[in-house]
């Protein structure tokens, strides 16, 4: 199998004006007077009070009790629609029972857009003093429905949810209110994110692996959860670089997370690294679920269909399939209309732009075998001077539920200061920005530091961390910076391409 370097093709767009919205003021942090006194650069670049807006309106907000928020999962619960966040380590307190708890996993009622709840509060790990880092909480949650897994009762909900970065945990979530835990395993590193196909029970558990049998600490531990009452494990999967003693000798970074294609899409998709020595991997899922317990560079090899490999300085946070796609230039070709494509998100890790710039990147795998760029996705810095804004600047996630509101038409991403930005994707050789949203920071906006280490250049700055979609055509973000959880509706023109369920 060839590895090829994706072409980057930048397509750079401009931001439009802001649009005004009410605001708290903000707070300096305690003891930190430097913070105070730096916060006058942000105020320099642009203010922070009004909220900027293109074809993006916000309908909905909830503080989710000002804790860090990573990964929202977004589920209908009978007549209910629910979401899930995940939070990165912290500890705050829960309103609803007025005691300190470890971040861990908010329940929030979103059946009223406009009037959030929250529901209950799972706390999660106790994170660990790490500069530039957010440890411990509880960041991954996936859910799934009895109605749909194969193996258990119909009238039951259960969510899947990371432990801080050593556990795995299945909580049954059936009476919301009241979540009680189903099953445990400890003694992990380095959990990360995780994906439940609902359909066939099989979920991908990232975490370290058996001892002595991989050299990097994070892999994907296959289960079937079609039961979630009786997890079974299936076996572990990673490159065959990875592979100790293996024979292949070759710098691709740890894995970042993975993608289940679903049982109608014979492929799992995976995204390694996350700033740098990247790869996007596509995996056969019949073979890779039929291997036993082989993790041999051969096995790992014999499962891999096609790759799509990037440079030292690029990573791959996601890797999300668009399959199917018929560009509407090739409306009267009579051979290949149809083509497909993973979209790859790379992460900003480091704020003030002080490292490489990471992207998102349109790659063409209608041959699998043969992955090639056919283009990228990045807003434009300047007009929004991001760079002295404070915090990351730079891609973070895209949404990731398949939902046909929005599938195959228009993708969300999020991008840290320059928050949530709309692609029409319908072309997927040519993405075009068509919206976004970047909050007015609030009273609740924790500070960046340009130098975590030493406290220096620190603001209160908006870093929207993850953005996903729901059937009815809503879009939900979440802050990195203690900001609190967004709910979208998109306007305008794009209007157009959302195709809610009835």
């Amino acid at each position: 199998m060839r590895k090829l370097w994706p072409a980057l093709a930048c397509f750079l767009l401009s931001i439009g004006a802001p649009a005004f919205a009410q605001v708290k003021s903000v707070n300096a942090p305690v003891n930190d007077p430097l913070a105070a006194a730096t916060a006058e650069r942000a105020a320099k670049a642009y203010d922070a009070s009004k909220t900027e807006a293109l074809n993006l309106r916000q309908v909905g907000w909830n503080d989710l009790a000002a804790r860090t928020a990573y990964q929202p999962t977004i589920k209908q619960q009978g007549a209910r629609w629910l979401l899930y966040v995940g939070h990165h380590g912290g500890r705050t307190l829960n309103p609803l029972n007025n005691q300190q708890e470890e971040n861990g996993t908010s329940i929030v009622d979103v059946t009223d857009v406009s009037k959030p709840k929250l529901l209950f509060h799972i706390p999660g790990e106790k994170g660990r003093e790490a500069p530039g880092r957010e440890t411990g909480g509880a960041q991954m949650a996936r859910v799934c429905g009895g109605g749909e897994l194969p193996n258990t009762d119909p009238s039951k909900f259960y969510l899947l949810r990371t432990f801080g970065e050593s556990g795995q945990e299945i909580w049954d979530v059936t009476t919301p209110e009241k979540p009680s835990i189903v099953w445990r395993i400890d003694g992990f590193r380095s959990t990360h994110k995780n994906d439940w196909d609902c359909r066939s029970g099989i979920a991908l558990l990232v975490h370290s692996g058996a001892e002595n049998r991989w050299n990097v600490q994070r892999v994907t531990n296959v289960y079937d959860l079609s039961n979630p009452e009786m997890p079974v494990k299936i076996r572990e999967v990673s490159l065959p670089e990875h592979v100790k003693g293996g024979g292949v000798n070759e710098p691709t970074a740890p894995l970042h997370g993975a993608l289940l294609g679903g049982p109608d899409l014979n492929r799992v998709f995976f995204g390694y690294g996350t700033n740098k020595n990247g790869a996007a991997v596509i995996v056969d899922r019949d073979k890779m679920l039929k291997g036993g317990s082989d993790i041999s560079a051969k096995a790992m090899q014999d499962i891999e269909v096609g790759r799509a490999t990037l440079p030292e300085f690029l990573g791959a946070h996601t890797a999300f399939p668009l399959y199917g796609m018929e560009p509407s230039g090739f409306a009267h070709d009579t051979t290949l209309k149809m083509r497909n494509f993973v979209v790859v998100v790379n992460e900003n890790n480091v704020t003030a732009c002080a490292e490489a710039r990471q992207m998102a990147f349109f790659i063409d795998v209608t041959d699998e075998r043969h992955p090639f760029g056919v283009a990228t996705y990045e807003p434009d810095e300047r007009p929004g001077n991001f760079c002295d804004r404070g915090g990351r600047f730079g891609a973070h996630s895209s949404n990731e539920s398949r939902t046909p509101a929005f599938y195959g038409r228009l993708m969300f991403f999020t991008w840290f200061n320059a928050g949530v930005r709309m692609v029409d994707v319908r072309d997927p050789y040519k993405p075009r920005e068509v919206g976004y949203f970047i909050p007015a920071r609030n009273a609740n906006t924790d500070y960046r530091c340009d130098d975590e280490k030493d406290r220096k250049g620190c603001v209160p700055v908006i870093q929207m961390n993850n953005v996903e979609v729901d059937d009815r055509g809503y879009v939900y973000a979440v802050d990195r910076a203690n900001s609190g959880l967004f709910i979208l509706e998109v306007t305008g023109e794009p209007r157009e391409l959302v195709r809610p369920r009835n």
